[in-house]
């Protein structure tokens, strides 16, 4: 028990810290795109401080395991955790590192208790677009067949892609833009169903409070008239003996009166 509890304390001491590392995270990716002409050396420190964010979430995970006492059920229930630390190892590319940064953001952020569904999902929806317009720019920018060549047409190609509208204006050309674009069009239905099974059981919620706030006014009104009944049997009892107190039967009478 003092094991968990120690892991709960690693977990809320460093959440606000991990997510300083993930912005980071997001201006070191994003710089290199944006700006193509950027000096080598920009690209080299780019490069190191996405390093050293995913390292930092990969000795988050150790330490993680180390405080826990069943190692093996940790390592079974956050098998995601354990792959996006070992992908980028296995395949040094920059795109698995985003990949992993963001489903380890992902997996803590979820562990925090004042984060709600709707801010998870609209920070969710944020990050898709930008990482997703970013990562398709680098990879369509270069390719001779390709008409995604600035940031707005990579954003206005990620935002056709989540909502599965496609326009068709703008479509990746190589294999790694097309894996890009199954995996939005995957997010973009998965966010979609969220939010409509979340609006859906707000008003289920809402329809629900309104019947027990029915229900309950109805059980206090069939109290009431219970209670009106019961006290109209009581007032016409009582009158009931006054009257037979005033007016004696005839046969009492006579008796009184020998």
């Amino acid at each position: 028990m003092k094991e968990l509890s120690a892991q709960v304390r690693w977990e809320q001491r460093t959440q606000r810290p991990l997510l300083a590392l993930a912005v980071a995270f997001a201006v070191a990716y994003a710089v290199p795109i944006v700006d193509n002409d950027a000096p080598p050396a920009v690209a080299v420190a780019c490069t190191a401080v996405e390093w050293t964010v995913w390292g930092s979430f990969a000795a988050d995970y150790l330490v993680r395991l180390l405080l826990v006492r069943r190692r093996r059920e940790f390592v079974r229930t956050h098998w995601m955790d354990l792959c996006a630390v070992i992908l980028p190892i296995l395949q040094p590319l920059r795109l698995l590192r985003l990949v992993a940064t963001l489903t380890l953001v992902g997996r803590r952020a979820r562990m925090a208790s004042q984060i709600r569904l709707t801010t998870y999902v609209g920070g969710a929806v944020i990050g898709l677009l930008m990482f997703g317009s970013l990562a398709v720019l680098s990879v369509e920018r270069e390719s001779p067949n390709g008409n995604i060549k600035t940031l707005g047409d990579a954003v206005w190609w990620s935002f056709t892609t989540m909502t599965t509208v496609g326009y068709g204006d703008h479509a990746p050309t190589t294999g790694m833009g097309r894996i890009l674009a199954v995996g939005l069009m995957l997010s973009g239905i998965a966010l979609l169903g969220v939010v409509t099974a979340n609006i859906a059981a707000w008003f289920i919620s809402r329809f629900e409070k309104d019947d027990v706030e029915e229900r309950r006014q109805t059980a206090a009104i069939e109290a009431l008239t219970e209670e009106v009944r019961a006290l109209r049997a009581e007032v016409a009892a009582l009158s009931g003996v006054r009257a037979t107190v005033r007016h004696p039967a005839p046969g009492v009478a006579g008796e009184h009166a020998r």
